[in-house]
Parts: structure tokens; C-alpha cells; sequence
């Protein structure tokens, strides 16, 4: 598997469930969704090539979400003018994107695995 279809088998499931987690929150507006796209576009890229070149640690990815969630929120403030809703959107859309990508890695693998007794 090439890097581009790396990058882009998690850029394309995180931008449909952040998408999918701000219409659940009703949000409406046509700018702040498309900024979603975009924010995401701009951070889960630079942290899969530094997972996948880097550093695939914990500790290295933990604080990689930290900084995608503070960037987040600083992001939807600018179209949101509303700190606390920026950083709840921030937070629980990749809270619930990170939480369904670990899901399915955890599905993959177990479906990989054979016991024998």
C-alpha cells in the first residue's frame, strides 16, 4: 500500500465522522462544515506521515491528538466565535473519530488472529 492510500484510508473515514458528529450536534452552517473538511485536511495528514515516518509511539500519537484537538478548536473558534462550542465540537468530533478508527484497527486485528485450541 502506497503512502497517499495510507493517508488516505484515515483522511476520508475522520472527514465523513467529524462531518457526521457536527450534523448530529446540529450544526448547520455550511461554513463551519466545510471548515471541518478543511481542518481536517490540514492536521490528520501532517499526523499520519509523522506516525507512519516518525514516531508511532503512544506517547508520540497521544500528544499528536492533543495538538489536532487544540487546532481544531482554535479553527472552529475562528468560524464559531463561540470558545466553548469550538472546543466541544474539537473534542468530541476526534474524540468519536479516534474511538471508531481504534475500533476498527482492534476488528481488523482480532479478525486476523486465529486461536488454536
Amino acid at each position: 500500500m502506497t503512502t497517499i492510500q495510507i493517508l488516505l484510508l484515515s483522511l476520508v473515514p475522520t472527514i465523513l465522522i467529524e462531518y457526521a458528529v457536527l450534523v448530529a450536534l446540529r450544526e448547520r452552517s455550511a461554513r463551519v462544515l466545510g471548515a471541518s473538511v478543511v481542518v481536517n485536511i490540514l492536521t490528520n495528514i501532517p499526523l499520519n506521515l509523522y506516525v507512519l515516518f516518525i514516531s508511532a509511539s503512544t506517547p508520540a500519537i497521544a500528544l499528536g491528538e492533543v495538538l489536532v484537538f487544540l487546532i481544531e478548536g482554535i479553527w472552529y473558534y475562528l468560524f464559531l466565535r463561540n470558545l466553548s462550542k469550538a472546543f466541544i465540537y474539537s473534542f468530541l468530533c476526534n474524540t468519536i473519530s479516534f474511538l471508531t478508527g481504534l475500533l476498527v484497527q482492534l476488528l481488523s486485528y482480532s479478525s486476523r488472529v486465529h486461536i488454536n485450541y
